[in-house]
């Protein structure tokens, strides 16, 4: 999918894709069409024409939408969705993280932690922050399927499966 759209065009796409999945989540109805086999392909594509407009869909997003029903793995499309978008992270050097912490973080200190970040990846990041109070403290952060781990709670579970080995 994603050499076929210009780099520039690939947060649009993305986002479109989005819209999709969002309201195959939403409607029972909407995710049957396109997952169910008795429906045919004129059908699904008289449905998804129809919710162009409103989804703002281009034409490459609706003909690849109908490409995946047809073939019967349109269920993937979260993991569609996430696979290109970390390739599109990747493209550009950039990735995602998310930024746990048992208090809001201040702005010394996101910017701290960005520095240090784009230091380790080697990438600007997009940063999310959450709030988890049973942290207890320091900071957890997940960058694609790589986890640093340096609160109290992350601590405390490695000195118990210490105490337990041995």
């Amino acid at each position: 999918m994603l050499r076929n759209i210009d780099l520039e065009n690939i947060p649009q796409a993305l986002a479109e894709l989005v819209a999709v999945n969002d309201l195959m989540t939403a409607s029972k109805e909407f995710k049957i069409l396109l997952v169910n086999p008795l429906f045919t392909g004129e059908e699904r594509a008289n449905v998804i024409k129809q919710l162009t407009v409103k989804l703002k869909l281009s034409d490459y997003i609706v003909k690849f939408i109908l490409h995946l029903a047809e073939v019967g793995v349109i269920k993937a499309l979260p993991e569609i969705i996430r696979m290109a978008t970390s390739l599109y992270l990747d493209k550009k050097k950039k990735a995602k993280a998310l930024v746990m912490t048992p208090l809001p973080v201040t702005k010394e200190q996101e910017n701290k932690l960005r520095a240090s970040l784009k230091k380790i990846t080697d990438r600007e990041l997009d940063i999310e922050y959450a709030i988890d109070p049973s942290l207890l403290g320091g900071v957890l952060v997940r960058i694609g399927s790589t986890m640093y781990d340096t609160s109290i709670k992350g601590q405390l579970r490695l000195l118990k499966d210490e105490l337990i080995k041995g």
